[in-house]
Parts: C-alpha cells; sequence; structure tokens
C-alpha cells in the first residue's frame, strides 16, 4: 500500500515558481511516479513521469519549464515548476502505480495524493 502527501501548492503571478513535493509512504524506487493536474471543466491530464531509473517524460504544454525529481531515499517526488502561466492553473496530483513503466493515462495510476492546488495570476 502506498500513501502519498502533496505540498508546495500556491499562488504566484505569471513567470513565477513554485516546487511541489509529493511524500511516499511506501517505497517508490521501482515503481512509477507522476505528476498530473486537473482545471476544472477539463480531464485530468499528465504533467510529468518519472520511471524506476529515472528517465523522464513531459507533457508539450511543460517541457523545458517543469523539472520531475524524486529522492529514493527520503521517499519523495519532486516538480520544479519555472516560467508558470495562467494556462498552468489547477489542482495537481502526485501519482504512483504499481509497475515499473509510464503510462500517460491516469487510469493507469492506482495510487493518488489529495491534491495541491496552484494558481498563477497575469
Amino acid at each position: 500500500q502506498v500513501q502519498l502527501v502533496e505540498s508546495g501548492g500556491g499562488s504566484v503571478q505569471a513567470g513565477g515558481s513554485l516546487r511541489l513535493s509529493c511524500a511516499a509512504s511506501g517505497y517508490m524506487y521501482s515503481r512509477c511516479m507522476a505528476w498530473f493536474r486537473q482545471a476544472p471543466g477539463n480531464e485530468r491530464e499528465g504533467v510529468a513521469f518519472i520511471d524506476f531509473s529515472g528517465v523522464t517524460r513531459y507533457a508539450e504544454s511543460v517541457k523545458g519549464r517543469f523539472a520531475i525529481s524524486k529522492d529514493n531515499a527520503q521517499n519523495t517526488l519532486y516538480l520544479q515548476m519555472d516560467s508558470l502561466t495562467p494556462e498552468d492553473t489547477a489542482m495537481y496530483y502526485c501519482a504512483a502505480r504499481h509497475w515499473s513503466d509510464c503510462p500517460s493515462g491516469a487510469g493507469a495510476y492506482g495510487y493518488w495524493g489529495q491534491g495541491t492546488q496552484v494558481t498563477v495570476s497575469s
């Protein structure tokens, strides 16, 4: 069983930065971990993914601005978000799945945090 707790959300102006953290209760070194986001009226979309070996993948909309990383010793996942725009405003969720590969769809992930709100003003 894995429990995920996000932190680090908040309100920033466009162009600003935030760093999200996700503390995992169970082991994570062999799992795929990811960050998803969901804005009101939109589907939950995958933002950044990191597999067991540390290979990362990003949504086109955040490439070059966001960076996902993990600290296996601390069981913590991070999302560094730079050059934020109002379009990045959403609830951000940490997610994990039992296997090491990283599909893009939210339905492939069995473990979710409660979410942390990110609001970017223009």
